[in-house]
């Protein structure tokens, strides 16, 4: 059975006058000659061409001696026309799909055969378009006075990259071959240049950050990410969880001699479980030692019940997870977290577990005022994590896995620049939707006239 060949559709168009500006100075030119040429354009599951007439002309002015026309969203020498490179990118920025993906997509809606290298031109013109000191000029227009700072190890390189928690963009990024202090400096500074002046900088608890702050922006506070430190801190008592918890698995094997020979085939019913089932017990809900009491289930609860009954001793660890939460509570004061530390530190009980006293020394005085830094700013412009920039290094580290032949530099930065503008473009969007003309503007529900 031959296959039918698909429809073709041919769709004329003239732009050739008999004069026409010159694209320099603009000075009208005679016509020469008139020209034909075919163009393929968007046609679902059609094979679909723009039949172009134009013109040749010659010129009167001293900028060139000839010169051609053409239709807006077609250039001089463009097989394609710009329908076609629109849902490239609208392809691979918006549906986050692969240039095979991208190519496949469109051979099968479109029936048009495209080539890698048409699909990284269209990323690489779109690309040349943008702006960055346009992008720069408005996140420093609504900047919020709050800057989020972290790194993201993309292959061989690591992108630096620097975010507005309160106004949820992304504000600078820089891609460098290396993650040491000269390349952060750098990178700090042509924040500072630009003309950011941050508030507050949050980071995690890494070197490179307190010495270069401190050189750049003295006046702002360095706050430390409190998720970061209470998961180092979680991690310590966790370890002490393991520990008691082996512990008494091997007081369950401890004084047990199996006798001579065949055991009996009747055996008297155990009462109760083992301490080794005990342990295993601890085991699985290890977990529950260190959650927040307020996001507790009920029967997390009556879990946690059952393994203090169990093992005794994680009751001290219990009691110094719930006041290391209490030193970083919102609706407190700097003056009652720096007491609520102090009582910790003097607790004896704490002191005689080798794995709490460890977790206390993270607390030290000079960490603990940037831990809490938050404090000193108003109610509604508190930023205590360094979540909002890790969510972004989740999002771009996610579109960057499905391109996964992008591993140059240029690649790379041009994937970062072009997922910035598009993520710009889209909150510009939804900005302008929610004015109030844009919401007078809407269109009533036919539900409601019915």
């Amino acid at each position: 059975m031959a296959t039918r060949r698909p429809h073709s559709l041919n769709l004329p168009i003239s732009c050739a006058p008999r004069k026409a500006p010159c694209p320099t100075c603009g000075r009208l030119g005679r016509r020469k000659q008139v020209l034909v040429r075919r163009v393929r354009t968007l046609e679902y599951r059609r094979v679909a061409h723009l039949d172009i007439t134009y013109g040749e002309y010659r010129a009167r002015c001293d900028c060139r001696a000839t010169f051609r026309t053409h239709p807006p969203g077609v250039g001089l020498r463009d097989r394609y026309d710009a329908k076609v490179r629109q849902a490239v990118l609208d392809r691979i920025l918006d549906d986050r799909m692969s240039v095979e993906a991208a190519r496949a997509s469109l051979r099968r809606d479109f029936l048009l055969e495209l080539s890698d290298g048409f699909v990284y031109d269209c990323l690489r013109e779109h690309a040349q378009t943008l702006d960055m000191a346009d992008y720069r000029k408005w996140t420093l227009e609504g900047f919020s006075g709050t800057l989020c700072v972290d790194e993201l190890h993309l292959g061989r390189f690591t992108l630096l990259l620097a975010t507005d928690p309160r106004r949820d963009r992304p504000v600078a990024f820089a891609l460098v071959a290396k993650n040491d202090a000269d390349h952060m400096r750098r990178f700090l500074k042509n924040l500072k240049a630009h003309g950011f002046t941050p508030q507050v900088v949050v980071t995690d608890g890494s070197n490179l950050y307190p010495a270069l702050l401190a050189e750049l922006w003295p006046e702002a506070r360095h706050q430390l990410c409190v998720f970061h430190v209470l998961k180092d801190v979680n991690a310590k008592v966790l370890e002490a969880v393991r520990r008691l918890r082996r512990q008494m698995a091997r007081q369950g094997n401890r004084g047990r001699k199996r006798k001579r020979g065949r055991p009996a085939k009747t055996r008297t019913k155990r009462k109760g479980l083992t301490k080794k089932e005990k342990s295993h017990y601890v085991f699985k809900r290890r977990y529950l030692i260190v959650k927040r009491r307020d996001n507790l289930t009920d029967q997390e609860r009556e879990d946690l019940a059952t393994m203090l009954c169990y093992l005794p001793e994680l009751a001290t660890l219990r009691s110094f997870v719930d006041r290391l939460y209490g030193l970083f509570e919102d609706g407190q004061s700097a003056h009652r977290a720096w007491c609520r530390r102090a009582a910790l530190l003097r607790s004896a009980e704490f002191a005689a577990v080798p794995e709490l006293a460890s977790a206390i020394g993270m607390l030290t005085g000079e960490k603990f005022t940037k831990m809490i830094a938050f404090l000193a700013s108003p109610a509604g412009h508190r930023v205590r994590t360094n979540n909002h920039v890790e969510r972004t290094n989740r999002r771009l580290r996610f579109l960057e896995k499905v391109r996964y032949k992008w591993r140059r530099r240029r690649t790379l930065v041009r994937f970062v620049v072009l997922t910035l503008d598009r993520w710009r473009r889209d909150d510009q969007t939804d900005q302008r939707a929610s004015t109030p003309e844009a919401k007078s503007q809407k269109p009533p529900d036919s539900r409601k006239l019915a």
